[in-house]
């Protein structure tokens, strides 16, 4: 395991210790931060202010009977609110479920039963989501956001063993699952989070993925509370960037599509899209394009890949140095024990998940003596970077009995700097790649055959490969992909209608 402590200064890798619940951090960040803004929202809060709000959410629950290990579901969009309910529920020692807000009603209703919720947290714009469920479900508590109690309510000593939350897996190649994380995982996805650059503590953050998501929860607001940062909660990505120019964080964790979307404004418009204070943006979720890494330093922002999953409280790597391995989602963090069977990636350590709620079949499928079985299928250099190859679930079966990776078919082409984002699959018997241009490159470059421009760059990749990797039949998008509420590429409604 490589020691990260050489990326930040010895007072700031002090700092980064460990707690074994959400509610012993919580406290010490109040204790520590008391009159620093904690969350903007509208309002701005301080940690102290935030931490009244929370206890008066908390002593409601507890009028309303909720007790520790009960499963509270939480029904909202990004707000103040949503931080409040989670940090409540938590440090109640309560479960938080976290409901995507699109989520339609049966859906609502089925999860007040799959995961057996005693109560519901709703925001009132989604009210009507919530009426099926409390029909058929006459036993649960709908409680609205604004939710409040003025008696005394103290933050419960909680075991890190003890469930904290469940939140749902992306889903974008088959039925997404309920993965329970403990505090103790939880907080070691967030501690891993403040590994691999200088400026850590007391930073300004900017919230646009959903919570309700794993990178949001666990590396946005949860590291950000952490930290003793400041968070801006974007309700709307449409004002994202007038946001970002008024708020000026200093770090964004982002999906590579916003991302890229953030560059091409700033290579327009200025530097001052990103806001004038940005020193470091995090991204993951989906494969990050090297463009993305190197385009982002002219800029004098550090991007930093890494690599994450919902079962590992989000984080498992991370890339200190992208700038040199910048196809590569970095060194796995200590504490996390791995080995690769076959290509493919397992895990085992503090941040794995206790299971798939309800899913006794694809829990046993999903582990071997231990080791969680993640999917993905990696390689590592002789430094321990390590490198994402494939899924093993998307391995194409050709006619000829050949095995291919659609991803690591993605990630070559996706080095190219004209490539903005690209699909594989098959099509007819024979090996598609479907790309969306990068259009600022390839005008800025005066291309004018485009068309006849990616074949040609395909081929050169095609050259390099066995001829049962070879690439037959390039289609250029000009539109974009079919995408999940976290901006990854749904592949299953992208890739199965052109067969």
């Amino acid at each position: 395991m490589v020691d990260f402590r050489k990326y930040t200064d010895e007072n700031t890798f002090a700092k980064i210790v460990d707690y074994k619940s959400v509610g012993e951090m919580w406290k010490n960040s109040v204790a520590s931060y008391p009159d620093d803004v904690a969350i903007v929202d509208g309002e701005a809060l301080t940690y102290k202010q935030l931490d009244e709000q929370v206890c008066k959410m908390r002593a409601a629950l507890q009028e309303k009977g909720i007790v520790a290990g009960d499963n509270v579901g939480i029904l909202m969009p990004n707000s103040t609110a949503f931080a409040k309910a989670f940090l409540a529920i938590t440090t109640l020692g309560a479960v938080a479920v976290l409901l995507p807000a699109h989520l339609d009603a049966m859906t609502v209703f089925g999860c007040s039963m799959k995961f057996g919720l005693k109560a519901l947290i709703y925001a009132p714009a989604l009210q009507e989501k919530t009426a099926f469920a409390a029909e058929k479900n006459p036993r649960l508590i709908l409680l609205d956001e604004t939710i409040s109690s003025d008696k005394p309510s103290e933050i419960a000593d909680v075991d890190g063993s003890a469930p904290c939350c469940v939140l749902f897996t992306g889903g974008t190649t088959g039925r997404s699952k309920g993965v329970l994380l403990s505090h103790s995982a939880t907080m070691r996805g967030v501690k891993n989070g403040c590994y691999g650059y200088q400026h850590v503590f007391g930073q300004r953050y900017f919230l646009v993925l959903p919570l309700t998501h794993v990178f949001g929860l666990v590396r946005n607001l949860l590291t950000n509370f952490y930290t003793g940062s400041a968070i801006y909660i974007c309700r709307n990505t449409k004002d994202m960037f007038k946001e970002i120019a008024v708020f000026k964080p200093t770090i964004m964790v982002l999906v590579p599509a916003l991302a890229e979307m953030a560059l091409n404004l700033s290579k327009q418009f200025g530097r001052n899209m990103l806001g004038a204070d940005l020193k470091t943006i995090i991204c993951g979720a989906a494969a990050v394009a090297p463009y993305l890494v190197r385009e982002y330093d002219k800029f004098g922002v550090a991007l930093l890949p890494g690599y994450g999953l919902t079962e590992s409280a989000n984080l498992v790597s991370g890339n200190p140095e992208a700038l040199r391995k910048a196809d590569s989602v970095g060194y796995i963090y200590e504490g996390m024990e791995y080995k690769i069977v076959d290509g493919e990636l397992w895990l085992k350590g503090v941040n794995m998940m206790d299971g798939y709620v309800g899913e006794p079949e694809e829990n046993a499928i999903a582990y071997e003596d231990g080791w969680f079985k993640t999917g993905d299928l990696v390689r590592m250099d002789e430094e321990g970077f390590l490198y994402i190859t494939g899924r093993k679930k998307e391995i194409i079966v050709l006619s000829n009995g050949e095995n291919v990776s659609p991803a690591e078919l993605e990630t070559k082409f996706g080095m190219i700097d004209t490539v903005q984002d690209c699909l594989v699959y098959e099509t007819d018997g024979v090996l598609a790649v479907e790309i969306l241009p990068r259009m600022a490159v390839v005008k800025a470059l005066a291309i004018e055959d485009v068309e006849g421009h990616f074949k040609a760059k395909v081929n050169e990749i095609n050259e390099t490969l066995p001829a049962f990797m070879r690439v037959n039949k390039v289609i250029i998008r000009t539109t974009d992909f079919v995408r999940s509420p976290s901006m990854k590429i749904v592949r299953n409604q992208n890739a199965n209608d052109k067969k």
